[in-house]
């Protein structure tokens, strides 16, 4: 009997970015990237795996990125990896490895690529996932917590979603989160037994991650919750405070969301989460969001130095502009196709081919196909204005064959001058 061959596919938990589905990605990053260097953020790229203490210490021991999601890798020389699940500690890690804390503050830094969850994987959440990142370190102004949100808002609008929401919060500093902690757990210890087990260890553990919980019934105990914006002291009131004014002078329309507190240690003060109208019971997945976190650099061995970020799911973003329809531009627009007849023909449209694209004339062609039937429909579909025809005769005449798709009209062109004469007819 024949042993089966095995039938290899993707992990689980991840998928193959098409050909159909490029145009959408490459909208996404283009409008991106131009946009945050419009406002003034650098492009930075970091290594896909970092020492596993750094997530440890910045993401947070006891979040669920850390205990449940991050693929941890251990090398034969006995050091501790882990993928990055997210961005922020490895640029805070860059940031002060690399002395960008020396210069001009605040840096204002971007990113892209994958990260890596261990996640029960449904639509818009895998654990292969692509996120676009900003982080301005350096400065404690809340105007640049308003200009992060205002980047989501011009980039989510420059890319077709307009029906998008925002929900902020804040959570204090270690100055007045001690007091709403203790509120919390209060609260919560005369309820725990209608918690789930994961928000029964939370309690102990780390109880703000108790309002991160999807199960249901614990999204009941949650509605009647103290809100952490009753605890804030005064600085972080003003804070926050200054923030809301700087997004209604910016007409950023705005959800204050008392529960919302981010699965991640590091934050402090605004905390924000950008949604797509009525997606928030729909699917329970935001695209994007982010916040203050003042503490982190000083945490991970640096000088006491405020900086705010937020990350955008590019995935996420994606299947919302496949889902409202939003038009990306052919990355692949010919003005020309090579038709070729006979070997002598193949030979020469390969050359043809190269001097075209050094003139910065884009081209198709079908080399595999033999028959001119088959090759001009495939021009006339691709919508293109010349079809160059190459064959026997031509070749050992040098000569090609101009055929205009529109009339239809041919006309016989020496091999050496067909480059410029297409420039002409394209330039008209």
């Amino acid at each position: 009997m024949k042993k089966k061959t095995k039938e290899f596919q993707a992990p689980k938990g991840t998928y193959d970015i098409l050909p159909d589905t490029q145009p959408y990605w490459e909208k996404f990053y283009k409008t991106a990237k131009e946009l945050a260097q419009d406002y003034g953020f650098q492009k930075i790229d970091l290594p896909m795996f970092e020492d596993y203490e750094l997530y440890a210490r910045g993401t947070g021991a006891t979040t669920d990125i850390v205990t449940k999601q991050m693929y941890v890798l251990k090398t034969p020389g006995g050091h501790t990896f882990a993928l990055r699940p997210e961005f922020t500690p490895g640029i805070v890690r860059a940031y002060l490895q690399d002395g960008l804390s020396n210069m001009p503050q605040p840096i204002k830094l971007f990113s892209f690529g994958p990260l890596f969850r261990y996640e029960q994987p449904q639509q818009g959440r895998y654990r292969q996932l692509y996120q676009f990142d900003l982080e301005a370190i350096g400065d404690k102004e809340p105007i640049l917590d308003a200009q992060i949100i205002q980047f989501c808002v011009h980039l989510l609008r420059n890319l077709g979603l307009k029906k998008i929401n925002i929900q902020l919060n804040s959570i204090g500093c270690p100055q007045c989160r001690p007091a709403y902690r203790r509120s919390l757990v209060d609260y919560y210890r005369s309820r725990k037994s209608k918690l789930c087990p994961d928000c029964q260890r939370r309690l102990k553990e780390n109880p703000l991650r108790l309002l991160d919980c999807k199960e249901e019934k614990c999204q009941l105990v949650k509605s009647q919750a103290p809100a952490s914006i009753d605890y804030i002291c005064p600085d972080c009131k003003n804070h926050f405070k200054k923030v809301l004014e700087f997004l209604d002078e910016l007409e950023i329309p705005y959800f204050l969301n008392s529960s919302l507190v981010r699965g991640l240690d590091y934050y402090t003060k605004t905390v924000f989460e950008i949604w797509m109208d009525g997606d928030e019971k729909a699917s329970g997945i935001s695209l994007g969001g982010g916040g203050r976190y003042d503490d982190l650099i000083e945490e991970l061995g640096g000088k006491p130095t405020p900086a705010v970020g937020v990350g955008l799911g590019a995935d996420r973003i994606i299947l919302a502009m496949k889902k409202e329809e939003v038009r990306t531009p052919s990355l692949f627009n010919p003005k020309v196709f090579l038709v070729q007849l006979g070997d002598m023909g193949k030979k020469k449209s390969l050359k043809l081919f190269e001097n075209l694209h050094q003139a910065g004339i884009v081209a198709a062609e079908s080399l595999s196909r033999d028959s001119i039937k088959a090759q001009l429909k495939i021009a006339d579909r691709l919508g293109v204005k010349f079809s160059l025809i190459l064959g026997q005769q031509e070749a050992l005449d040098r000569t090609i064959i101009i055929r205009d798709m529109a009339t239809g009209a041919q006309e016989i062109v020496s091999q050496d001058k067909i480059v410029e004469e297409i420039k002409k007819r394209l330039s008209k």
